[in-house]
């Protein structure tokens, strides 16, 4: 196994460094970001895998394991401290990363293999010629949809619910409560505004998989875009479970519905 220099992890955050003009911080620890109670009831820090302090930025690279079964490091024979396999941790702390880094005013970027070149094993070819640019168009990506996104997270936190990784990669925001489960559509400030709002419909409708009362939808846009969205009745999106939120320039979420 490739040390930790070695790694296409630290590949990627050596490129990101050189794209952002600071040095990373790696593995990097914050107070507020904790692992489960151990035997001891000691909460260890999690590392994130890099931090740019003068850019409030956090960068996590998910290797091929984050996002499915690999028996290799899941060891799905053994338990963890959070009563769950290695696999099931992960994923539970990565949840935790993306509620948490947000939450305390930092910018998270998540990158995976398939955003840069890579092998059908997510291995990186390590290609600056094509690396460089693509990681320079994701790290400048710091849309008005973000902004949305995550001020209906914090609000989200505040109102007892819990961000999870989403059942749908597409998804913008997923979370639970209890037996609720919430699945989110954001929409940024756009010149679009119908065409979009409609495009957000129909993204919760085809994500709309199963028949439990449990599980409910949220559409999230900003001010501009209120009357756009509320073209669909309300009496309609109660049908389909489908609250809308609106986000104001302040970041204050107020639900419409």
């Amino acid at each position: 196994m490739a040390k930790r220099d070695e790694s296409d992890e630290a590949y990627v955050v050596d490129l990101c460094s050189q794209v952002l003009g600071e040095t990373a911080l790696t593995q990097h620890k914050f107070d507020w970001l904790l692992g489960d109670p151990g035997q001891s009831g000691r909460r260890a820090k999690l590392p994130v895998d890099a931090y740019w302090p003068g850019h409030q930025l956090v960068v996590e690279y998910r290797e091929v394991q984050h996002e499915r079964p690999v028996p290799h490091f899941d060891k799905p024979d053994r338990l963890t401290i959070s009563g769950v396999h290695r696999g099931e941790q992960r994923a539970l702390y990565d949840a935790r990363r993306e509620a948490e880094i947000p939450a305390h005013g930092l910018r998270l970027v998540v990158i995976h293999p398939a955003d840069l070149e890579a092998d059908s094993r997510g291995r990186l070819r390590r290609n600056p010629e094509t690396d460089l640019p693509a990681l320079r168009r994701i790290l400048a990506h710091d849309s008005d949809e973000d902004r949305v996104t995550d001020s209906f997270r914090t609000w989200l936190l505040a109102q007892g619910w819990t961000p999870v990784n989403p059942t749908d990669r597409w998804t913008d925001l997923e979370a639970v409560r209890g037996s609720e489960r919430l699945i989110c559509e954001a929409k940024g400030r756009t010149s679009e505004k119908g065409i979009d709002a409609d495009i957000a419909y129909g993204q919760l409708l085809r994500r709309m998989t199963s028949a439990s009362a449990d599980i409910r939808y949220a559409l999230v846009v900003p001010t501009s875009s209120v009357k756009a969205a509320e073209r669909v009745p309300e009496h309609v999106r109660r049908l389909l479970r489908i609250g809308l939120y609106e986000v104001t320039d302040d970041n204050q979420v107020r639900p419409l519905s």
